[in-house]
């Protein structure tokens, strides 16, 4: 490890807005953050370009950055602290074990922003909108709470689509190409790293807003899903 990465490291720990694999978390967010606003993800944050982004247009809910590098975690977490954001923390974990620190009912609503698509059909489990993954959030969205996806993957997003659909999410918002919308919010402006670097050479970006079922389909849908995977539908371009 590099020693840039080694600072970054140490100085972590003295950051009162970042929490490392803490320890009996569910339920005590509101005492972190001295107050009991509605609580806002980013997975894979990455910089955390979008929990400081949404953080400065809303003072009056409370956002957390996830991620587990915490070399760039340091590049949000410090912004934060230069511009005094109180409504904004950071939790570096790894994300598949999510449900570990937060209690039903404690996040209001799920940002992802410019995930890896995970082109490859063998990894298309660790998509961060394959229902594996939305059974972890329901544990702690509330009812109809929203998922956000912000991609530049039209992989990524078409799979997201099939899944709302097969799955019985309530799709709220759909846009294949962001920043070719008569009206774009605020929200959607915030542009990130990644979003920058234009990885998938698509020259869109795709955003998908939806809300959970009351009940996800379980393991024998996620075969059919699996099953057409194979069969070339929304696999890999």
């Amino acid at each position: 490890m590099g020693q840039k990465k080694l600072l970054r490291f140490e100085e972590l720990k003295s950051f009162s807005n970042v929490l490392e694999f803490p320890e009996n978390m569910p339920g005590r967010w509101k005492d972190h953050f001295k107050s009991s606003n509605p609580v806002t993800l980013e997975l894979a944050c990455g910089k955390g370009e979008y929990a400081v982004g949404l953080a400065q247009f809303h003072k009056n809910r409370n956002f957390i950055g996830i991620d587990l590098k915490g070399n760039r975690i340091w590049v949000g977490a410090k912004k934060a602290l230069k511009e005094n954001l109180t409504n904004v923390a950071f939790l570096r974990i790894q994300i598949d074990q999510i449900t570990g620190y937060f209690a039903k009912d404690e996040v209001n609503e799920i940002w992802i922003t410019f995930p890896d698509p995970q082109l490859r059909l063998s990894k298309a489990k660790k998509r961060l909108t394959h229902p594996k993954f939305l059974r972890l959030y329901k544990q702690f969205l509330t009812p109809g709470g929203f998922i956000h996806l912000k991609t530049d993957s039209p992989v990524l997003y078409r799979f997201t689509k099939k899944v709302i659909d097969q799955y019985n999410c309530q799709l709220h918002e759909d846009s294949d190409d962001v920043y070719n919308e008569e009206q774009v919010a605020d929200e959607l402006r915030i542009k990130t790293y990644y979003e920058s670097l234009d990885i998938a050479k698509s020259n869109r970006i795709h955003h998908l807003c939806f809300s959970l079922p009351a009940e996800l389909p379980g393991n024998e849908k996620d075969k059919e899903l699996k099953e057409q995977l194979k069969a070339g539908e929304h696999g890999a371009d």
